[in-house]
């Protein structure tokens, strides 16, 4: 009871910047895919595999296709990936270019502008640890691994813990590629039902993407305001300052002492997973910008998606706002569906969709396990 009562305290004390009955209501439902560019569609999907991903659908464009709908000059074979049966959010899209436009971020330090991380749940966080430290050190690839580190974050671990008064807490760690950037995350003491679904034949043990993270540049205040005031997602704090007297925070984004940046979350009215994470150390400290590089064609991650049953009226309330839009028409899924570039230097595809088959869960419920 412990952990549920400081849970909700922490959630209660929280500030919020709107109120559910003041957003637009889009129907948007939590960050649907990640879009990655990759060089090898085959060895992405064996990748992807090992963290329960498989293929769903596959399409094609011409370059004259791909330059109506992502302003990029090379045909494309993009691929839907979706882990379990979790189809409302968390999804893998894979686009092959034929000419990509360049590298994209690349491989680069976790403060760098433009670096986007997608986070997903794991059952066993060192056997991830393992994996990678192999691929780094026997097969020499560039993988850049920080933590991982334990944190309690709500101070749920009541008295000297012990064999039956077990901490609780979470175990995390990122891990950086030269085109896709992880961050893990293992739960001791508790679950949320609905965040983080690892199913049973998935061979590492890990779930779909539960949320987002994007290092950008500017006032955090002003360029990510889009997300409730156009997008209609909830914030969940006021610009804050954390840093590296933070555990969590100081391994994964591999922060000096005395270092830090702004943060600000996001999250659906609609499902509790497909949140939002931005971090700004603009003004703090010099660091590399390489949005520049943050665009679709390239290589890496360079966008994402979301899906929602009122595609026009989303369309129209972008453009009112002010945001760069382009024009509606089918993806290469024959979905409906528009692109939409923030001041944050994120770039996002709008699908048109009724319903997932699997509905998302909205109400987040903490809850205690023993182990």
């Amino acid at each position: 009871m412990r952990l549920i009562s400081c849970l909700l305290a922490a959630l209660l004390t929280c500030p919020v910047l709107a109120d559910d009955h003041k957003l637009p209501d889009t129907g948007i439902s939590g960050v649907y895919e990640v879009m990655v560019g990759v060089e090898d569609a085959t060895a992405a999907i064996d990748y992807f595999a090992a963290f329960g991903f498989r293929v769903v659908a596959q399409a094609d464009l011409d370059a004259e296709q791909a330059r109506d709908i992502y302003g990029v000059n090379s045909a494309l074979t993009a691929y839907r990936l979706q882990n379990g049966d979790v189809d409302a959010h968390g999804l893998l899209r894979i686009l092959h270019w034929q000419a990509p436009l360049g590298p994209g971020v690349g491989f680069a330090p976790p403060e760098t502008v433009g670096v986007r991380m997608a986070v997903m749940r794991t059952e066993d966080i060192f056997r991830i640890t393992d994996v990678f430290t192999d691929l780094r050190d026997g097969a020499e690839q560039p993988w850049l691994i920080a933590g991982p580190v334990y944190d309690d974050l709500y101070n749920a671990t009541e008295g000297q813990p012990s064999i039956s008064n077990r901490r609780v807490g979470v175990r995390e760690m990122g891990v950086y590629g030269s085109t896709f950037n992880h961050v893990f995350f293992q739960r001791y003491g508790y679950t949320i039902p609905g965040y983080g679904t690892v199913a049973s034949d998935t061979p590492l043990r890990t779930s779909e993407f539960t949320h987002h993270d994007f290092f950008v540049a500017g006032d955090l205040s002003e360029v990510t305001a889009y997300y409730a005031e156009v997008l209609g997602f909830r914030p969940e704090n006021d610009t804050v300052l954390d840093g590296a007297w933070q555990p969590g925070p100081a391994t994964v984004f591999q922060m000096e002492p005395g270092r830090s940046h702004w943060y600000r979350g996001f999250v659906s009215p609609n499902n509790i997973c497909g949140k939002l994470k931005f971090f700004s150390v603009t003004g703090l400290h010099t660091v590399d910008d390489r949005s520049a590089r943050q665009r679709p064609g390239e290589l890496g991650i360079t966008l994402h998606s979301l899906w929602t049953p009122r595609l026009e009226a989303l369309h129209q309330r972008a453009q009112s706002f002010g945001l760069s839009v382009s024009p509606l028409q089918a993806n290469e899924f024959g979905e409906r569906s528009f692109l939409l570039r923030g001041p944050d230097g994120a770039t996002w595809q709008l699908i048109e969709r009724d319903a997932p088959s699997q509905p998302a869960v909205t109400q987040f419920n903490l809850e205690p396990v023993d182990h």
